[in-house]
């Protein structure tokens, strides 16, 4: 059974608060999804301060740091541009956990190296970065969407040690 962005957002919210921690979101592809789902959930002031939507590349750049040598060369769908932004996020907003997205939606845009439904993540821990890609499918709303729960997911997971969430 999967669960709901609202139920692993508050599923996340009640963890972090039991730890004391911060999260962030560095949010590309989503266009502050993630930091909605977050905000949806009461008093998650006390565990989220802000969230970033760099879905230009200058963003990535001027907000969380990323190399504009990365972002030509690498391409804004990338592991290493998205490590770049989750450690940029984590570092600016003194967050204990963090989660960068960036890819491509559609329903244009893709090629054949990147096809619409590529999405890289990272996620920031004290244990360190972990980045993965996906290649999710459906429009663009649902390619949105998988990409949001993924992230809850995956934040979840690194915040309460636990793989069943």
């Amino acid at each position: 059974m999967t669960q709901s962005t609202d139920t692993l957002a508050e599923k996340l919210g009640n963890a972090l608060h039991q730890q004391g921690a911060k999260v962030t979101a560095a949010e590309s592809c989503t266009g502050g999804g993630v930091a909605h789902a977050i905000t949806a959930v009461a008093g998650s002031s006390s565990w989220f301060e802000y969230g970033f939507v760099t879905y230009a590349n200058t963003a990535k750049h001027k907000l969380l740091g990323v190399s504009n040598e990365l972002l030509v060369s690498e391409g804004a769908v990338s592991e290493a541009v998205v490590r770049q932004m989750v450690e940029g996020a984590a570092r600016v907003a003194n967050a204990d956990y963090a989660v960068a997205i960036s890819g491509i939606a559609g329903p244009g845009g893709g090629t054949d190296e990147k096809p619409v439904g590529t999405v890289w993540f990272a996620w920031y821990s004290p244990n360190g970065v972990k980045a993965k890609k996906y290649l999710l499918s459906g429009d663009r709303a649902a390619v949105r969407e998988q990409a949001i729960k993924i992230s809850l997911q995956e934040l979840l997971h690194q915040v309460t040690g636990c793989n069943t969430v």
